[in-house]
């Protein structure tokens, strides 16, 4: 069996190996991948493998962003920190998860239900990931973040934060009316709140809302060009590798 683990974080990926290796012997890790472009270019120019392991949280945004970009055509064991409602959709789309930290026996039972679905696995049939979104997205976001200004504090409703930019080595919130607010979370944390149908991480300094793009244009090197309806501080620009996802993620509203 070959397997393929898209994990961001080194120790982590290690470790999985390696219970990996002592519960399957026989198993061959042949790549370990750490962002969503790693495993878009991965996917395009090789074979795929017998099983991913697959972390949802990656550097460059959710792991989901790989499936509107390829097909992939082997069963996927998530390994999350999602809430419960969040599990129980993976598991209608027939695929399984581990719940970080997990253990030696959860590793253990994840291969077994493998073995249990080979055949169904083996027909192709896999999960609707536009499905798996909507039924995520909705229900796990955030509606509000509170916010700190002029020795007040204030909620700022989801659905008028225009993006999330790293301003000062900070992240902050610019919303529809031009307004700043400061976060003391990371931008993985922002990310992992929010709907993944209606905000788009377009790189590591940029996280946007549907609601706020204006148009997009062709750019140079097959890039693109997002413009908002606001200003933005700098020019926002996606990279090749993600241009097929983005723009599949406009078109499936």
């Amino acid at each position: 069996m070959k397997i393929i683990i898209i994990e961001d974080e080194l120790k982590a990926a290690k470790s999985l190996a390696s219970l990996i290796n002592k519960i399957r012997p026989k198993a061959q890790v042949v790549a370990n991948l750490q962002s969503i472009d790693d495993a878009i270019h991965y996917f395009t120019e090789n074979e795929h493998p017998d099983l991913i392991f697959m972390d949802i949280q990656l550097s460059d945004g959710l792991s989901f962003e790989i499936f509107q970009s390829v097909k992939i055509s082997c069963p996927v064991i998530f390994c999350t920190a999602y809430g419960e409602y969040a599990m129980d959709a993976i598991k209608a789309n027939g695929i399984d998860y581990l719940l970080k930290p997990f253990s030696q026996e959860d590793l253990e039972k994840a291969f077994e239900k493998v073995d249990q679905f080979q055949n169904f696995f083996q027909q192709n049939q896999l999960p609707d990931m536009d499905e798996l979104l909507k039924r995520i997205g909705p229900n796990e976001s955030k509606k509000s973040f509170l916010v700190f200004k002029h020795n007040k504090y204030t909620t700022v409703p989801t659905e008028q934060i225009a993006f999330f930019y790293i301003r000062n080595e900070s992240p902050t919130i610019m919303t529809l009316k031009e307004e700043e607010y400061t976060l003391n979370q990371s931008m993985d944390t922002i990310q992992g709140q929010l709907s993944a149908l209606q905000f788009f991480r377009l790189n590591r300094q940029y996280i946007v809302n549907f609601s706020a793009i204006k148009e997009v244009e062709h750019y140079f090197d097959r890039k693109l060009f997002v413009k908002l309806v606001i200003p933005s501080p700098e020019k926002l620009l996606i990279g090749k590798e993600k241009t097929t996802a983005f723009l599949n993620w406009l078109e499936n509203r």
